[in-house]
């Protein structure tokens, strides 16, 4: 016998329909960071109640943060930077000196995660296809005319 739907209950699947994803990797990884910031704190983390649905939770983020970093393609200095500026809820100014640095870390560390927070529908728009860094399009060479 199937069980009776309670009152109140909404399936997770209309509730994704209505999520926002997030403009950029880095307004995904300062919103993690201010809920891990939070749940450090005491506060008790739930689905669902925030102002904005989101399309994930911040441990997805942190997964994907994850994966590149077993990957080797961010380094542990990256992840310095993104935890020191994420608690801070912004990312570092180029324009100042002493931040330099720590800017152009953040940068390659928020490039290199977009890409997998695209391609879970986390960060909005459709992943496109890109070659590998460094990598160079020739064109093919047109084939001779047969006569």
């Amino acid at each position: 016998m199937p069980a009776a739907p309670r009152p109140g209950h909404s399936p997770a699947l209309s509730t994704l329909r209505q999520a926002v994803p997030f403009a950029s990797a880095e307004e995904a990884w300062i919103w993690t960071m201010a809920a891990l910031v939070a749940r450090r704190e005491g506060a008790r983390i739930t689905a669902g109640k925030g102002l904005v649905a989101r399309p994930c939770e911040p441990d997805d983020v942190l997964k994907c943060l994850d994966r590149l970093y077993r990957q080797r393609r961010i380094e542990i200095a990256h992840a310095r930077i993104m935890r020191i500026w994420g608690e801070r809820g912004a990312a570092p100014d180029p324009r100042h000196l002493s931040e330099r640095g720590d800017s152009r870390l953040w940068r390659e560390a928020m490039n290199r995660l977009e890409w997998p927070l695209r391609v879970k529908g986390i960060v909005a728009g459709a992943p496109a296809a890109r070659p590998e860094e460094g990598a160079a399009i020739i064109p093919f060479p047109a084939a001779p005319q047969a006569r």
